[in-house]
């Protein structure tokens, strides 16, 4: 089942976790301490890089949009626009990453997006719910997003037979995903909300939702006079690679094996060097160069962007190096992969998880997906190791995964 036991999960005591911390703290002070003019000129460039690749797009399909070249390269750009807007601005701007440099324009409490959620409601539910409680079973609604099971600690019911099919459709309309998260339906359904300030968060929702579709679905297409029907159809096709890439990106960096799950019990006093354990085991990167990091906004570091919520997306690279080094310092995994493949992993887990568990194969505490401290209670102690090495988790983790290869005998 999920973690419920963080430091036994890690092998590390009470003062490792708390040397660990004070370790990733030291980092974080460096990197955000000598954030200046270059930072600033990157987000400067990078809006307007944005804003002046929206406004070809847009042209182009206004101008051409019935011919089908002119719609391909329209639509794909529009999609690379929005991409770029909602991962590199929209969401590192509203986590605060740019408020240092004291910018009105550039700011957590003005920004607001070109998606049908809102930035107000959005906060809540990411900064807030997401990133104070990650990977948490019954706290943290990202961890299925109220349709899907992603972990076995999530009981089976008939309804998720269907997993691949919700994950399918919330992939293509992520954004309206993202949108209603706050509302909280499921509490609506059950008749445990707050009607009135449900009926509040309805009318906010309605209104930015009903702003975007007509600039997309209206106001656009009517610009472009006979090509109106292409123009709508561009728009409706960009908004779909926005949709399915952030989807990819997000869940990559929160479902593939090896972030971990966790359970109430984990947040009970948890320290600041606690929260930033539990941050690393249950988060993981992506690897695939710059390009990918650009247009992942940065959340291919994953790992970096939860430790340090508020850090400069530009910066997290930079932060990686030294994370990466702090993790082999604890023998903790410092989980990364090709984006192919960690969505391949991530699908796979759903897939699996649509079945009832007397029907899987791996067992609750060492599935891929979720991993459990009680994984461990046959491994001897101390594990064997290279002189003057840690063995910890990194180390037990290898010596399971041996074992049950047939590497090493249970007797050793």
């Amino acid at each position: 089942m999920a973690i419920t036991d963080i430091p036994e999960f890690a092998h590390l005591t009470e003062s490792d976790i708390e040397a660990l911390g004070a370790e990733l703290e030291e980092i974080r002070q460096d990197i955000i301490g000598s954030l200046g003019e270059r930072d600033s000129a990157y987000i400067h460039n990078t809006i307007r890089f944005q804003r002046a690749l929206e406004v070809g797009s847009r042209a182009l399909l206004m101008l051409g949009s019935r011919n089908k070249t002119a719609w391909a390269i329209g639509a794909g750009a529009l999609g690379v626009s929005k991409i770029v807007e909602n991962m590199e601005l929209g969401h590192n701007i509203m986590h605060g990453q740019w408020d240092w440099m004291n910018d009105p324009e550039i700011h957590s409490t003005t920004w607001e997006w070109d998606i049908v959620g809102t930035a107000e409601h959005w906060k809540q539910t990411h900064n807030y719910i997401h990133h104070k409680y990650t990977n948490i079973v019954g706290l943290d609604d990202d961890v299925g997003y109220g349709v899907l099971r992603v972990t076995r600690d999530q009981r089976w019911h008939p309804f998720f037979y269907g997993n691949i099919v919700y994950n399918a459709a919330l992939a293509l309309l992520f954004q309206w995903g993202v949108g209603i998260q706050h509302l909280e339906l499921g509490k609506v359904a059950k008749g445990r909300d707050d009607r009135r300030e449900t009926m509040q968060k309805v009318g906010v929702f309605a209104k930015k939702a009903g702003r975007q579709l007509a600039k997309d679905y209206v106001l656009y297409p009517a610009l472009s006079r006979k090509g109106w029907k292409s123009t709508m159809t561009a728009n409706l096709v960009a908004n779909g690679i926005r949709n399915v890439w952030t989807n990819a990106v997000i869940f990559c960096g929160h479902f593939p094996d090896g972030a971990e799950k966790f359970t109430k019990k984990d947040v009970e006093n948890e320290t600041q060097a606690e929260w930033y354990l539990r941050q690393m085991l249950g988060s993981a990167n992506i690897t695939g160069g710059p390009v990918v990091d650009f247009l992942s906004g940065n959340l291919s570091y994953q790992i970096e962007h939860h430790i340090y919520p508020d850090m400069s997306s530009n910066r997290l690279a930079e932060a990686s190096v030294r994370v990466r080094e702090v993790c082999r310092k604890y023998d903790l995994p410092y989980v990364a992969g090709p984006l192919p493949v960690q969505y391949f992993k991530t699908w796979r887990t759903i897939a699996k998880l649509s079945l009832p568990d007397h029907m899987l194969r791996a067992t609750a505490d060492d599935a891929p997906e979720t991993h459990s401290e009680r994984m461990f209670e046959d491994l001897p102690k101390p594990l064997p190791t290279q002189e003057g090495r840690r063995a910890g988790l990194q180390t037990a983790m290898r010596y399971k995964r041996s074992r049950r290869a047939g590497e090493v005998s249970s007797a050793a």
